[in-house]
């Protein structure tokens, strides 16, 4: 039988070197380093200084943090705003760091966003019935953290109407 795997615990000045490593690699926020030093064994205090360390050598921002993520989920996985603010919050990230990050979102870009995920789910779209259809769809944009004005916007503009009942 394998025995689990032994936790390996690291003094604070190893796990410096570690955590700064680990947010050097990538963006993190305040929370997910916080995590990571409890893992390496290190108790509230130990980690707040590394964490307040961080931050002043500016490995740590959870501004930058806010953008990087902003502009990468409504770049690549193409998120609407509601999304990616209730993602944030649940990470943990400052009103302020938030409003920062949506800063980065170009209004037209975004809308094109929209319009591209729309299209690409009403040709994967299966229902035929028009109302029915367009309401599909109109929640999946919704589950993509679209707002609601500029899904109807979209849907309208793409003849998507629900008026139109003789296709």
């Amino acid at each position: 039988m394998m025995q689990p795997a032994k936790k390996k615990f690291y003094t604070p000045a190893e796990a410096i070197q570690k955590i700064a490593a680990f947010c050097a690699y990538q963006e993190r926020n305040q929370k997910e380093v916080e995590a990571k030093l409890r893992d390496y064994g290190l108790d509230e205090d130990e980690a707040g200084e590394i964490i307040i360390r961080l931050s002043r050598e500016k490995l740590l921002d959870e501004e930058r943090y806010a953008k990087s993520f902003v502009r990468g989920h409504y770049r690549h996985k193409k998120w609407g705003r509601r999304r990616i603010v209730q993602e944030l919050k649940q990470k943990g990230i400052s009103e302020y760091c938030i409003k920062a990050g949506l800063k980065e979102i170009d209004g037209d870009e975004y809308y094109q966003n929209l319009v591209d995920v729309l299209e690409k789910k009403d040709r994967l779209e299966k229902e035929k019935n028009p109302r029915a259809r367009r309401q599909k769809i109109q929640v999946f944009l919704m589950n993509k953290g679209y707002e609601q004005d500029l899904i109807k916007m979209a849907l309208d503009d793409l003849g998507k109407a629900p008026e139109d009942d003789d296709e």
